[in-house]
């Protein structure tokens, strides 16, 4: 409806967060490159429970959302070739 004032408009309904969904950070200090960010972005996606996986290179961060085991999350940021160095 473009144009509608607000109150015109259909309430959209909120989306509820699923209370067993958490987002971890992980401080990865060998990412330095895109490379880096889709390699690990990539096997993360292959995790179950992992529903999304953003790194932050110039941070060094790793952002989990999801309720994959911590154990899960650190095994494929190994498999891509990198040591988490802790939580961030």
């Amino acid at each position: 409806m473009v144009g509608a004032r607000p109150e015109d408009r259909p309430a959209r309904p909120r989306a509820q967060r699923d209370p067993t969904m958490a987002t971890r950070s992980y401080f990865v200090p060998g990412i330095s490159c895109g490379h880096c960010k889709a390699a690990i972005e990539s096997e993360l996606s292959d995790v179950q429970g992992v529903v999304s996986a953003s790194v932050d290179i110039e941070a060094r961060t790793v952002a989990v959302t999801g309720d994959a085991t911590d154990e899960a999350v650190r095994a494929a940021i190994d498999e891509a070739g990198y040591e988490v160095a802790g939580l961030a």
